[in-house]
């Protein structure tokens, strides 16, 4: 089972530096930009929505993976 982590990160020299978290080499990541130049859309609720879910995991207050996996009902 794996487990995710959010993490904020800067590029630097066109390579993403982390800050505070230390990924093993050959991690699959995915990432999510401020300002790429493929956008979206979002209305004033969800991106009210958006903030306030991206300042909860940065004072971390979120679920893991593990967690959430543990809490949904087992299959019979």
């Amino acid at each position: 089972m794996s487990t995710m982590q959010v993490a904020t990160g800067t590029v630097v020299n066109g390579k993403i530096v982390l800050e505070g978290v230390s990924l093993t080499e050959g991690a699959v990541v995915t990432v999510v930009t401020r300002g790429a130049d493929e956008s979206f859309v979002l209305t004033e609720a969800q991106e009210n929505e958006l903030l306030a879910a991206m300042a909860e995991i940065e004072r971390g207050e979120y679920v893991t993976l593990e967690e959430l996996l543990q809490s949904l009902p087992k299959r019979d």
